[in-house]
C-alpha cells in the first residue's frame, strides 16, 4: 500500500470537499455521462437518443455556487438512438447535419443555487450552427472521493426542454414533436496534483 499516495489523496479530498472548499475543476467522464433526448413520434411513441462521448469541464464551488461553471462538447458522431438506420437519418441534413455541424456545445453563463443540492445553470447551447440560451435544472447527486482510486469526484443530474425548430431543425414538425426533453447525468473527477 502506497502511504504517500493515500496521504496525497486524503489531502486533496479535504481541499476539495472540506469546510473551506474553493472552486475546483473536474473533468467530465464520458463513460459515465449520458445526454438523453426524448421526443414524440406522431403521437404513438416517445423514442430517445443518447448523445455520447461528451467531454468538458465542470468547475464547482460548494461554498459559492455562483462561481461555478460548465463547458461541454457533444460530437454528433456519438448519437445513438439504438436503431442504426435512425442514427444515420438523425445525422443527415434532415436533422443535425453532422457533416456540416460536427458538434454541439454548451457553455454556462451563470449558476444560481435554488435549494439544498439544487442549482439553476443558464448557458448558451450551440446546435446546428445556432446559439440560444438554455436553462438547466440541476441536482447535485454526490461530491466525495471515488471509492475506486479515491479521486475527488462529483456527480450531477440535469434536465431541460428545448424546441428544435429554434435551432433550425424543423423536419416533420409538428408530427414529430418540436419539443425535445433533455435528461443529463454525469460524473466528473478532479485531477490529482503531481506527486513530488
Amino acid at each position: 500500500m502506497n502511504l504517500k499516495r493515500i496521504a496525497l489523496a486524503t489531502a486533496l479530498s479535504f481541499a476539495v470537499f472540506g469546510a473551506n472548499a474553493a472552486e475546483v475543476a473536474y473533468t467530465i467522464d464520458p463513460t459515465h455521462t449520458v445526454v438523453l433526448a426524448t421526443w414524440n413520434h406522431f403521437g404513438y411513441s416517445n423514442p430517445s437518443a443518447n448523445f455520447g462521448d461528451a467531454s468538458g469541464t465542470i468547475v464547482y464551488d460548494a461554498e459559492a455556487p455562483e462561481k461555478s461553471s460548465v463547458e461541454v462538447v457533444l460530437p454528433m458522431s456519438g448519437i445513438d438512438s439504438f436503431v442504426p438506420k435512425l442514427d444515420e437519418h438523425l445525422k443527415s441534413a434532415d436533422f443535425f447535419d453532422a457533416g456540416q455541424f460536427p458538434q454541439a456545445t454548451f457553455k454556462s453563463t451563470s449558476v444560481r443555487a435554488t435549494g439544498e443540492g439544487r442549482l439553476e445553470v443558464t448557458g448558451n447551447l450551440e446546435l446546428h450552427g445556432v446559439t440560444r440560451p438554455v436553462v438547466l435544472d440541476v441536482t447535485l447527486n454526490k461530491a466525495a472521493p471515488h471509492p475506486m482510486g479515491k479521486t475527488p469526484t462529483i456527480g450531477f443530474d440535469a434536465s431541460t426542454t428545448i424546441k428544435r425548430s429554434e435551432f433550425g431543425i424543423d423536419k416533420y414538425v409538428p408530427m414529430v414533436s418540436d419539443e425535445i426533453a433533455l435528461r443529463i447525468t454525469t460524473e466528473a473527477s478532479a485531477k490529482a496534483p503531481e506527486a513530488k
